[in-house]
C-alpha cells in the first residue's frame, strides 16, 4: 500500500472517531469503482464521513437533499434559453462531481431515484437529448434513515442492487461518544481543516494497482458458490445476482490491497460478503416473522461453505 493511502486512512480514522471498520469498508469501494448506500439513525456522522472522504482525497464534494418534490432535472440539469445569446444552453446539475451525497434517497418518488441508475451505471448522463460524461473518479454514497417509514418510497431492488455496499452505521462506543463530544464541545474538531492526502490523478493510478491484486481459481469459484447458494436457500425469497458476486471480487481486491497483499484471500471474501450481499436479497416470509436477519442467513451460509485452502 502506497504511503499516501496510509497517510489518508490514518487521518481519516482521526476525523471519523468510532466508525473505524465503516470509513475502511467506504474507502475500499470507492477504490474499487463502487457506489454505497449507508443507513443509519439522524446524527451518527454520515454526511461528515463522506464530506471528509471527498477531502482526503482531492475531489469535490456535492450533497443533495431528497425530498418528495425534487425531480430528476434537479439532479441531472436541464437545457434553457439564453435570451442574451439567443441560444439554448445547458446547465449541469450537482451530479457532475466525484463524490455524491444522495441525503435520504428514499424520501424521493422512484422517478426521480432512477434518475441515478444511468449515471451510477454508465457513468453518463442524457440531458435533452444530449449525453455527457461524468469523471473518471464518480462515486455516489446514499443514506437511509432506518427508522422513519412515512413518506418514504423504498429503493426498488434494481437500483439496490447497483449499490457495491449497504453499511449499518450504529452508535459509537461509550469512551469514543465522548470523545466525539470533547472535540466538537471544546472545537477540537474541524473537519474543513483536514488536508488532502493525495490527489485525484494518484487515486486513479491507485485504482489501477488494485486490478492487478490476483484472484486464484479456487478463490474465484468459492465467490460463485456464495452467491449460487442464496439462490438455493428456503430461508430466501430472492438470492444474488451475478453482479452481487462481480462486486465481491472488486471490493475483496481493494480490501485486500489495503491489507497490504497483492492477492486476494478466502478471508477477504467472507468480510466483504456481509455488506455486498445485505441489500440484494431477501428473506422468505416466515424466516423474516422468526425475527432472523440477512445477516445472520448470510454468516450461515457462509459459514457452510467449505474454504479453499
Amino acid at each position: 500500500m502506497r504511503a499516501e493511502l496510509k497517510a489518508l486512512l490514518e487521518s481519516y480514522e482521526q476525523t471519523i472517531l468510532g466508525q473505524s471498520q465503516n470509513i475502511k469498508l467506504l474507502l475500499a469501494s470507492v477504490l474499487s469503482g463502487g457506489h454505497v448506500l449507508l443507513e443509519g439513525v439522524p446524527g451518527t456522522g454520515k454526511t461528515q464521513m463522506v464530506r471528509t472522504l471527498a477531502r482526503l482525497i482531492g475531489g469535490d464534494f456535492h450533497r443533495i437533499q431528497f425530498t418528495p418534490d425534487l425531480l430528476p432535472s434537479d439532479i441531472t440539469g436541464s437545457t434553457i434559453y439564453n435570451m442574451k445569446d439567443g441560444q439554448f444552453q445547458t446547465l449541469k446539475g450537482p451530479i457532475f462531481t466525484n463524490i455524491l451525497l444522495a441525503d435520504e434517497i428514499n424520501r424521493t418518488p422512484a422517478k426521480t431515484q432512477a434518475a441515478l441508475l444511468e449515471a451510477m451505471e454508465e457513468k453518463q448522463v442524457t440531458i435533452q437529448g444530449e449525453t455527457y460524461a461524468l469523471s473518471e473518479v464518480f462515486f455516489v454514497v446514499a443514506t437511509q434513515n432506518p427508522i422513519e417509514y412515512e413518506g418514504t418510497y423504498p429503493l426498488p431492488e434494481a437500483q439496490q442492487d447497483r449499490f457495491l455496499f449497504k453499511l449499518i452505521i450504529d452508535f459509537p462506543s461509550v469512551e469514543e461518544e465522548q470523545q466525539v463530544l470533547k472535540q466538537v464541545i471544546e472545537k477540537k474538531m474541524n473537519t474543513a481543516a483536514v488536508a488532502s492526502a493525495l490527489d485525484l490523478e494518484t487515486f486513479i493510478s491507485i485504482r489501477k494497482e488494485i486490478e492487478q491484486v490476483t484472484i486464484s481459481d479456487d478463490v474465484y469459484a468459492y465467490m460463485v458458490e456464495i452467491v449460487r447458494k442464496t439462490r438455493e436457500s428456503e430461508a430466501l425469497r430472492f438470492g444474488a445476482s451475478t453482479r452481487a458476486a462481480i462486486s465481491i471480487g472488486k471490493a475483496a481486491q481493494a480490501w485486500a490491497y489495503l491489507a497490504e497483499r497483492d492477492y486476494v484471500s478466502p478471508d477477504d471474501i467472507k468480510f466483504v460478503a456481509k455488506p455486498a450481499l445485505r441489500h440484494r436479497i431477501q428473506l422468505s416470509p416466515h424466516i423474516e416473522l422468526e425475527g432472523t436477519t440477512v445477516d445472520q442467513i448470510i454468516n450461515e451460509l457462509v459459514g457452510s461453505i467449505p474454504v479453499p485452502r
